[in-house]
């Protein structure tokens, strides 16, 4: 029979020792049909194992649920990395990280003041045992020793760095192991004293976090794991990008270098990102290290392959570096060819404010977050004011834009910690909130903080009464399609005033990877036959928007887009290929 265990100084394979030479490729940032060519890629570089981590509030977006399907089947990915011949670790949280909205956690558990997040608060784990339920069920049978791919389980997630409640982590491991989970369990945190004392337990194997100082962290490491095997579990060979920062990159020879060092010292290791994707729709985390600061839609993460796919001078550095230790297959992968190009007339326009919201109600006054939070994408707060003055919150979350009888008079951002807005003197009639959540917060003390226009609001001191708020349902397209059908035509090369649907249609001799250029767009999102691509901002740093083949086919194509701010011409462009944005000097 298979078996995967932690021997003295080496993980052992079929009682034989095994280096882990793993990349990180996250099945739910990939279209599911991308996802063997990704896997397979990974092999060429090198690889003999791919990890992923689960995300909770992708599967469970409704208490009682779990959605195991489409982009989210994860038995699928874990048979495939099988088929490839691979390994895989499986990293289920509950809390992720990931730079993925709220870390994982599902909307409808942070909603419960009354939990204690990674806690041993029993009401807390009651919720982690549905969760591992559903997903142990779906990766128990797919362990080695039943003839699966899956080698280890990793518990909690870098939780030295949030808290030290090691009963939480000994009913996260009892959890785990009574549903049938036998391989191996580990930890991660990063490799300083404090975290990696305080984030397991003697019965995990800790490994560690780092991209740099191979040698000293190693070192670290082994103080406090002093027998089996050194594993750097998350090498970072990259980074994420956030919106209005520079594309994140990091010197290809150097990382090699990193990595070279780490795989002589004998360790194992899981290089993240290997392959990074997209967050498509409404899925990207954000910081908040004193500002807030939303993460951008794609996850390239400057990876040894790309957001679209194709190898970098990475996947080639980290290539020759692995072949030094380990069997490297002949076969390579080929280089990027340019995407198709065009140019797409938009053709129909609606504005927003023309549809109604989802569940629309009233209150007399500003709700709570108990009583109304935005559950990602849009809601809409409106009331009505009898003169003008200083409008004041007590925060936006995260980003309002503010309109006077359909007339836009300003914006507040979160990440500009911008609270007041003068409204004119002679201001009256009805004063509308488009309110976007940008992304919950994914690390720190303010994981888990609701969404929403944080009250009081007030015009000159008073607080303002008499609001309806509603959501704006992005999740059915059915009633903007009929929309834009009724609306009249744009004429070309007119420009497009938020927030406001605009669509248009393409033919395609047969389906691509695409590039949807982004540039002389303001702020909004767009979706590819009813598929959501995610955010676009033109604060950047990225000005493309990634199309997975997987979602065009040969004939017509649909284009939708939600604009809050303007286009200057209703036109979309393809381009030949990704624009990140501009690097750090």
């Amino acid at each position: 029979m298979p078996s995967f265990a932690i021997g003295e100084t080496d993980f052992l394979k079929d009682n034989t020792p095994f280096q882990v030479l793993s990349g990180a490729l996250h099945y739910f940032r990939v279209h599911p049909e991308q996802w063997a060519d990704r896997i397979h890629k990974a092999r060429l570089m090198g690889l003999n194992t791919i990890e992923t981590y689960v995300p909770w509030n992708a599967h469970a977006p409704r208490r009682g649920e779990f959605n195991a399907t489409g982009q989210l089947d994860l038995g699928r990915f874990l048979d495939l990395v099988h088929a490839e011949g691979m390994q895989a670790i499986v990293r289920p949280g509950p809390y992720i990280c990931a730079e993925w909205h709220d870390g994982g956690l599902p909307r409808w558990l942070l909603a419960d003041s009354s939990l204690k997040l990674r806690s041993s608060d029993p009401s807390y784990l009651a919720l982690i045992a549905e969760y591992l339920d559903a997903v142990y069920t779906i990766v128990a049978p797919r362990q080695i020793q039943h003839g699966g791919p899956v080698i280890l389980v990793q518990i909690e997630n870098e939780y030295g760095a949030y808290g030290s409640d090691r009963g939480y982590l000994q009913a996260l491991s009892d959890m785990t192991r009574e549903r049938g989970i036998d391989v191996p369990l580990t930890t991660v945190d990063q490799p300083t004293e404090e975290m990696l004392g305080n984030g397991s337990l003697p019965s995990l194997h800790r490994t560690a976090s780092f991209g740099s100082r191979s040698t000293q962290r190693l070192g670290t490491l082994r103080k406090h794991q002093p027998t089996g095997p050194l594993m750097c579990s998350e090498f970072w060979c990259g980074w994420f990008d956030s919106w209005g920062e520079a594309h994140r990159t990091t010197d290809a020879a150097e990382s090699a270098r990193e990595l070279d060092e780490l795989l002589a010292a004998g360790a194992s290791v899981n290089i993240y990102m290997f392959h990074g994707g997209s967050n498509f729709g409404f899925t990207s985390g954000a910081n908040d290290k004193g500002t807030y600061r939303p993460i951008a839609t794609s996850y390239d993460y400057d990876a040894p392959l790309a957001e679209d796919g194709t190898p970098t001078e990475k996947f080639w550095r980290f290539r020759e570096v692995i072949a030094k230790y380990a069997p490297v297959p002949e076969e390579t992968p080929p280089a990027r060819v340019p995407a198709p190009s065009f140019v797409v007339p938009l053709q129909g326009s609606v504005p927003l404010w023309q549809l109604p919201l989802a569940g629309a109600r009233d209150f007399d006054e500003l709700p709570t977050p108990a009583q109304f939070s935005s559950a990602g994408g849009y809601s809409c707060y409106t009331t009505t004011i009898a003169a003008g003055g200083l409008l004041a919150f007590a925060e936006v979350r995260d980003r309002a834009q503010i309109f006077l009888n359909g007339a836009p008079v300003g914006t507040l951002s979160r990440d500009h910690h911008e609270r007041f807005l003068p409204l004119p003197a002679t201001a009256q009639g009805e004063l509308a909130i488009l309110l976007e959540d940008q992304g919950g917060v994914n690390y720190g003390p303010r994981l888990g903080e609701a969404k929403g226009l944080m009250g009081p609001v007030t015009l000159n001191g008073a607080p303002l009464a008499g609001w309806r708020v509603g959501t704006v349902d992005l999740d059915d397209l059915d009633a903007v399609r009929a929309a834009l059908a009724a609306a009249p035509a744009v004429g070309q090369g007119t420009g497009v005033c938020g927030p406001a649907f605009i669509s248009g249609t393409f033919e395609l001799p047969e389906a691509a990877d695409l590039f949807l250029d982004t540039a002389g767009w303001g702020k909004g999102v767009a979706w590819i036959n009813g598929f959501n691509l995610g955010r676009y901002w033109n604060r950047g740093p990225q000005t493309t928007l990634h199309v997975p083949s997987p979602l065009l086919r040969s004939g017509r194509n649909e284009l939708i887009v939600l604009e809050t701010v303007g286009m200057d011409a209703a036109v979309a462009r393809f381009a030949t290929r990704p624009n990140l944005g501009p690097t750090e000097e």
